[in-house]
């Protein structure tokens, strides 16, 4: 059956995304001394002796010859001396080899930990960023040294690995060579002192390199390079459209306390030997506190380390959240634990495993044991439990709802003669149980029980009991007392599970609403910043590009990390193992087109956050990527529309002058001819009319020109005005003196008040708009009619000034569109011609100065009338 169309597409993006990126060739061994490095190094060679650029980032040598003569010959990057503790420590020069960027880079021992002042807190982070630069990377790992493999070496070895490299990393994977050697070979390098120093290989052979070990080590080197080939003949397949079995999706279910890092390393190396997909879900009835929210949150850390996708869910009915976690995630398999430990928390977890496998479903159900895990988990529940601190304000208010509980129920003995005071000290502990922890419950519950058998149990003022019926109801009162404040507890913790969820829902809802309203990526930032720091009670830093709102609260190193973190999208700082020194938490925004970064400050000093704490700013942040992604894409699209209406302006601007620029440009040329060729033989007066036309088609071809200038300035450059003050009647007189110099028989009658106050305008703006509408006046009055102008002053310092002319006017329905790009009027006396450019100039001039324009009828049945209003001052410059 061939494969659907979008998984082969997804094949070949994923496939096509590693080949533009570094690509990783491991070279992977059972145990030291098999020969990895001496193999690497002789590949080196090969490429080198082929012309390929091949450089060395870090090779240890362990004072091996045969290493050491290796490594010479190639390219060697000096490595950086790192200052700690008052020694000077190596480490890979990791900057130096971005700046030389060889086609290949040689980085030994990939698990190493580098010193605490580098930039990355593991060598393999640092081989993670020279694969993101696009350099390819030639390492060695032993198998040991796999994360997923953690516990299944400290089971075979009984030695627990501190450096590991996490499965995940495995994905960027081009190709891997096991490196092997027969087991007695191995021993006997050993024995000779080519893998260590005889002192150090008498102690390994004693501890880590017994022949069972080596052979189980030797086992699982081959399973992982099995899988690594099965995964890439799978993706191969996926490529070329073959048929591939259909990937299953594994669910690891973790229930009220029941956490393990054990049992999620278990669940990993399930999926990684059936390709399968997989996801950890823990499922807490409240919200865990103190030492058990801590174990939870490094066991989902640990998972999503792994590759797991995690899930955090509050529930009384658990069986059936399971099971809808299931359908709704498309699970096939659910991995549950199956404790052996006898216990009330193990008792109830084996129920639900129960209530599980009775209800019919299609999911295949896997039980494992986990007696070690099981036992950890109780050890720190317990630990959580008995070490918890009674504040003195619980003890203050508790001792004070005890005592009014004594005083009512003296009260109700001596003055009513009621004689049920249990229910009044159920009632008491009730009250103690919703307002403190479960260490005071319990304690308050036998106090109450201490003081109820004391002062009101017969004989009073003693623990003794004197009737039967007197011992049934002090011990019926400690077991209800005990249910009451057990299930008066679990309503507090409920409320508040649901409280901080209802808390969390409403911080994403506000900061969504906010967010919708954003326009612009500043106002992006300004709502993020504002939000996350009320919110969450931090300092926050933005950049999005190159923009940010400030810069000044980080320091030289701070902004550092941060360009790192937006240049690799990967997150640095505090909270991680990359820059961990630094106060800030810097988190990449990937967008659309350019990606940003956040920062964050915690006030406090705390060293982990709550799985609930770091949901909550993925969340908030996956809110602000979506905006600014949104803001990005429609600005492309405006700058897209822009460029569309560009060009269909330039194409209409051409289609539209080329009459208008010709037809005076041919008559110059024909006048000109005519000077040349026949100036002699033509009368003084022919001559001079000749001149006069050159003269005249110039100037209107000049003015074609400077419309056209003037129209692509105001619509695309902007408009920026120079404003002075000056008078509005030199500016209007200048603009009829030039019209009349181009028109010497027009009449022009001008009406402007003396007493008009001095404008602050832009001077040869306003003189051009008044001359555009003088000339359009022109072509449409009759000869020898004079067109008038008025200037007066309104009440609300506002100047008007009317231009009237006696043509024919303009019909009311095309009043408007006069101001148009490209609208001509084809009547009149004089024959107008024109680009229609003149008073769409004269619109956007007087629209620059805060102003408007209209065209009116001058009167009942002809003439125009074209009014502009401009104010006598501006406040802002537009």
């Amino acid at each position: 059956m061939d494969i659907d169309r979008n998984v082969r597409a997804d094949a070949w993006l994923s496939h096509s995304q590693r080949d533009e990126q570094g690509r990783l060739t491991l070279f992977l061994g059972a145990a030291p001394g098999v020969g990895k490095t001496c193999t690497m190094l002789s590949r080196a060679h090969e490429l080198m002796a082929q012309q390929i650029h091949i450089a060395v980032g870090v090779v240890e040598t362990h004072g091996r010859v045969e290493t050491e003569a290796l490594v010479a010959g190639l390219n060697v990057i000096p490595r950086k001396r790192i200052s700690y503790n008052d020694y000077f420590l190596e480490e890979m020069d990791l900057d130096e080899i971005l700046r030389v960027k060889p086609r290949i880079v040689l980085v030994d021992e990939l698990a190493h930990t580098n010193v605490k002042t580098s930039r990355h807190e593991h060598r393999w982070q640092d081989v993670n960023e020279l694969l993101d630069a696009g350099i390819d990377v030639y390492s060695t790992l032993n198998i040991q040294h796999l994360e997923s493999l953690n516990d299944v070496i400290y089971k075979i070895t009984g030695i627990r690995v501190t450096e590991t490299v996490p499965d995940g990393f495995f994905q960027r994977l081009k190709d891997i060579r096991l490196v092997d050697l027969p087991i007695s070979e191995l021993l006997e390098r050993l024995k000779q002192g080519k893998v260590y120093i005889p002192e150090q290989a008498q102690y390994a052979l004693n501890g880590f390199f017994k022949a069972n070990h080596l052979t189980a080590l030797r086992d699982l080197a081959l399973q992982f390079v099995a899988e690594n080939v099965d995964v890439h003949y799978r993706e191969n397949g996926q490529i070329l459209g073959k048929t591939v079995p259909i990937q299953s999706h594994l669910m690891l279910i973790m229930y009220d306390g029941h956490a393990s890092e054990d049992l999620v390393r278990r669940a990993h190396r399930l999926v990684q030997h059936s390709n399968t997909l997989w996801s950890v879900v823990y499922i807490g009835r409240t919200k865990v506190k103190g030492a058990q929210s801590l174990l939870v949150t490094k066991v989902l850390s640990l998972a999503r380390q792994l590759g797991a996708q995690t899930h955090y869910i509050y529930s009384d009915d658990v069986p059936s959240s399971i099971l809808n976690t299931a359908y709704h995630h498309g699970i096939s398999q659910i991995l549950l634990e199956y404790p052996v430990s006898w216990s009330l928390a193990s008792w109830k977890y084996r129920r639900m495993v129960q209530q599980i496998l009775s209800k019919s479903h299609p999911f295949e159900v896997t039980l494992v044991q986990n007696k070690h895990s099981t036992k950890n988990t109780q050890q720190s529940i317990k630990k959580m439990i008995f070490t918890s601190k009674i504040t003195l304000k619980e003890s203050i208010e508790s001792v004070i709802i005890i005592a009014l509980g004594v005083l009512c129920a003296s009260i109700l003995d001596h003055y009513v003669g009621y004689n049920d005071l249990a229910i009044i000290f159920i009632l008491t502990v009730m009250m103690i149980a919703v307002r403190t922890q479960m260490l005071m419950t319990i304690l308050s519950v036998f106090l109450c029980f201490i003081l109820y058998n004391y002062l009101f149990i017969e004989p009073r003022y003693t623990l003794q009991i004197s009737a039967h019926e007197g011992v049934i109801t002090i011990f019926l009162f400690l077991g209800c007392a005990l249910i009451v404040a057990r299930l008066a507890s679990q309503l507090k913790e409920k409320i508040s599970s649901l409280k901080t969820a209802n808390s969390i829902a409403m911080q994403l809802q506000d900061l969504e609403r906010k967010l919708s309203n954003c326009l612009s990526l500043n106002d992006v930032m300004s709502i993020a910043k504002d939000h996350l720091e009320r919110n969450l009670h931090v300092d926050i830093w933005i950049r999005f590009g190159d923009f940010s709102q400030t810069i000044d609260v980080l320091s030289e190193k701070e902004i550092i990390a941060a360009d790192w973190t937006q240049r690799n999208l990967q997150p640095c700082g505090r909270f991680t193992k990359t820059l961990n020194q630094s106060d800030w938490w810097f988190i990449p925004l990937p967008l659309q087109k350019e990606s940003g970064v956040i920062g964050i400050r915690y006030h406090s000093l705390k060293k982990k956050l709550s799985f609930e704490e770091h949901r909550l700013i993925d969340l908030m942040i996956e809110d602000i990527i979506q905006t600014a992604s949104r803001i990005q894409l429609s600005l492309q699209l405006e700058d897209a529309r822009v460029t569309n209406e560009t060009e269909k302006l330039r194409s209409a601007l051409l289609s539209s002058v080329s009459h208008d620029l010709r037809s005076p440009l041919a008559a110059m040329i024909g006048a000109a001819d005519t000077l040349r060729y026949f100036g002699k033989d033509i009368s003084e007066s022919e001559y001079m009319e000749l001149l006069d036309m050159i003269h005249s088609e110039g100037g209107r071809l000049d003015r074609y020109i400077k419309n056209l200038l003037d129209m692509t300035r105001l619509g695309h450059e902007g408009l920026t005005l120079a404003r002075t003050e000056v008078s509005i009647e030199d500016v209007i007189d200048s603009a009829v003196k030039r019209l009349i110099s181009y028109q010497d028989d027009l009449k022009i009658e001008c009406y402007i008040p003396a007493s008009l106050p001095p404008m602050s305008i832009h001077p040869a703006l306003i003189e051009q708009a008044i001359f555009n509408v003088l000339e359009n006046a022109a072509k449409f009055s009759p000869v020898n009619v004079p067109i008038v102008v008025k200037a007066i002053t309104l009440q609300d310092r506002i100047l008007q000034i009317d231009i009237i002319d006696e043509g024919p006017g303009i019909p009311e329905v095309e009043r408007d569109e006069i101001f148009s790009m490209f609208y001509t009027m084809q009547r009149g006396d004089r024959n107008p011609t024109g680009t229609g450019l003149g008073l769409t100039i004269v619109k956007g001039v007087v629209g620059a100065h805060m102003g408007k324009i209209e065209a009116l009828s001058a009167f009942e049945t002809y003439g125009t009338l074209v009014r502009i209003q401009l104010p006598f001052h501006l406040e802002t410059n537009h």
